[in-house]
This record gives structure tokens, sequence and C-alpha cells, in this order.
């Protein structure tokens, strides 16, 4: 079977973290030695080798877009995921419903540096359509998601610093900061909180190229699949600048489908259903 990183949403959602309840006191003090920089590599580099090992799943998406009065609007999905070892994970997402965004699909081959690769297919206009590097910081079909965020989270990608341990709720988080090496991000940095105990995401915030506070991710309901997959429920992103949101709902992961690498090419795009 072909393995084929997770998108930055998808990143947050999955937490695909080894069954850890906790570290030895001396092993969390090796996380946290050395320089800031150094602290937040290998902390970055800890909670993405816990996502490893899934193999590929599925699941189902209900997508709201809310605007600055609360008028919403929803959207279902499907996704599926095909993990990958030498490069990055494949992934697509296909629209069911509404109409007007039915059999809409998108693809993304996420690299572990350098750009992704990604795919939007456009029932309507019957063709498929390249995303360009530059072009992913603009919106996912009209959601306060980015092209950007639904491509990879990968350690190369970055360059990391851990800021400081502090409580988040009801846990305590490591806060790191990571700046995007590639000069195309719609971001100039990213402050991300991280639970101690797991390393899984519970929020995000995005800083524009101006160094202004632009968009806030939290992520909500974990539980873990397979006595080793930890999974969220509910993600949700907030533009700070224009008060809109969009809430991503997760259901229905299966994983170890039968997923058929032929399905995460750009040709076969079309002619998804």
């Amino acid at each position: 079977m072909i393995r084929f990183s997770i998108p930055r949403v998808i990143l947050a959602v999955l937490g695909s973290f080894l069954a850890i309840c906790f570290w030895p006191a001396e092993s969390y003090s090796d996380l946290l030695s050395g320089t800031a920089e150094e602290a937040g590599l290998r902390i970055a580099t800890e909670s993405r080798e816990r996502q490893k090992g899934f193999g590929n799943f599925t699941a189902s998406l209900t997508m709201t877009l809310r605007n600055k009065q609360g008028k919403e609007t929803q959207r279902s999905l499907r996704l599926k995921v095909m993990e990958a070892q030498e490069d990055g994970d494949r992934t697509l997402f296909v629209f069911d419903h509404p109409r007007d965004v039915k059999g809409t699909a998108f693809l993304v081959h996420a690299h572990k540096t350098g750009p992704d690769k990604q795919w939007l297919y456009l029932p309507a206009l019957k063709r498929v359509k390249g995303i360009s590097a530059s072009k992913q910081s603009g919106s996912f079909m009209g959601s306060e998601f980015s092209y950007e965020d639904m491509g990879a989270v990968e350690v190369g990608k970055f360059t990391h610093r851990f800021i400081r341990e502090e409580p988040c709720g009801d846990l305590k988080c490591l806060v790191l900061e990571r700046i995007p090496k590639s000069q195309d991000s719609g971001y100039s940095r990213q402050v991300v909180w991280l639970d101690r105990e797991e390393l899984r995401t519970i929020q995000v915030h995005y800083f524009d190229r101006r160094d202004e506070h632009l968009k806030t991710m939290v992520v909500e309901g974990y539980a873990k699949y397979l006595d080793r997959f930890w999974r969220s429920s509910t993600v949700t992103m907030t533009n700070l600048l224009t008060g809109k949101s969009t809430v991503l709902l997760w259901s229905d992961y299966k994983f170890g489908t039968d997923l058929d690498a032929k399905d995460f090419t750009k040709t076969a795009l079309k002619r998804i259903r």
C-alpha cells in the first residue's frame, strides 16, 4: 500500500498522539532543556512524531460559516487521508451539500519542506484549478480557513521557539512560536498552545504579515480512538478583524479503510463522486 503531511487544521483535529499519559520527570526536563529555539524544535518534533502511524482514515465534516451578525450557512463534506512516510500525506475533501458546492473537490499533496501542491475541482466549470503557493493565503471555499491552513504543518516548514508554560483551561500548556519559512505564507508567525501531557493542539493565534493578530483557532472535544489516536470533534477559526467565524464539526472517523492511491491524483478529481 502506498503511504503518503497532514493539513494544519486536520492536525489540530487529528491529534493522533500516542497514548502517553505523562512523562517521567527526566524526560520532561530534557524536552525543555537548552535554548528557547532548541526546546521549541524539540517539542514540535515530539508532537509531530506522536501524530504518525494512523495509516489512513476517513471522516465526515460539517462546515458552518457564521458572519458578524450571527447568520449561518452550513456545508457538508467528506475527508480521506493517506499517510506518507517519505514525504507529505495525501488529503482529499469532497463537498456534498448544498447544491451549489456539491461535487467540489480539494486535493492536497503535502510536503515536509517546501510548498504543498493543491488542486480544486469546480464541477460547474468542469475543470481542475491549481492553487499556487502565492495564492494559498486566500480563503478556502469562503471560510475563515485559508488554503494554507488546509496544508501541512510540518516541522521543517517553520522555525520554532519555546515561549512559556501556562494553564489553559483545566490543562497545562506549552506555548510555542513558529515562524513560516516560506515567503508566500500569509502569516508572519503563529503562537501555538499544546497541552503538556499529550502535545495536542489546543489553540493557535495567527498573525498577518504586519504582525497583527488576525485569527484564532480553538480545538475542542478530543477523544481517543483505537486506544491510541486522539481526534477532536470541533475546530473553530475566528477572524478578529471581520468578526466572522467558521466551525468544523468532525464525526464518523474510520481508520484502516481501504483507500486507493489513484483517487489522490489531479486527474482523478473530475470523476470523484
